[in-house]
């Protein structure tokens, strides 16, 4: 098994994604026979009601993570709550899942995504450079 430190999270719904900012997290990687992953995020009592109701119906969500650094490209995973507890100030909110994408696949979206906002030639390839530098968040197809 292997931890790493959680440094962002968002989930990603049809046409925007929700920020959850986060107090600490954990992204640890069960290295089992099914590549199975698991995210656990500290967050603000505020997302209790969202979460809650995400766990109560069962519901596979889109997670967009980026681990160690905020700055790294993101990685993709689908992922359905295992645990949702709650404290004064705080949830803690466990996710079990597995890996949808990864990270080479951010040039990918990142195409495709400017494609569809009219991009072309050097626009284009210009627009492209500069994106893979700061790595924009992107929505992802279900």
């Amino acid at each position: 098994m292997k931890t790493f430190k959680l440094a962002s999270l968002d989930i990603v719904e049809d046409s925007s994604s929700v920020e959850v900012p986060l107090v600490d997290g954990l992204v640890l990687n069960k290295e089992d026979d099914h590549y199975t992953w698991l995210l656990e995020a500290y967050t603000d009592v505020k997302f209790y009601d969202y979460f809650s109701k995400i766990h109560q119906e069962k519901r596979e969500i889109i997670v967009e993570a980026k681990i160690t650094k905020k700055e790294n490209a993101p990685a993709y995973f689908q992922m359905e709550i295992c645990s949702l507890l709650k404290f004064e100030h705080h949830i803690s909110v466990l996710f079990e899942g597995h890996l949808r994408r990864n990270k080479s696949d951010y040039s990918e979206l990142l195409l495709d995504n400017l494609l569809q906002k009219g991009f072309e030639g050097k626009e284009l390839l210009h627009e492209f450079k500069e994106k893979m530098k700061c790595k924009p968040k992107l929505k992802v197809k279900q």
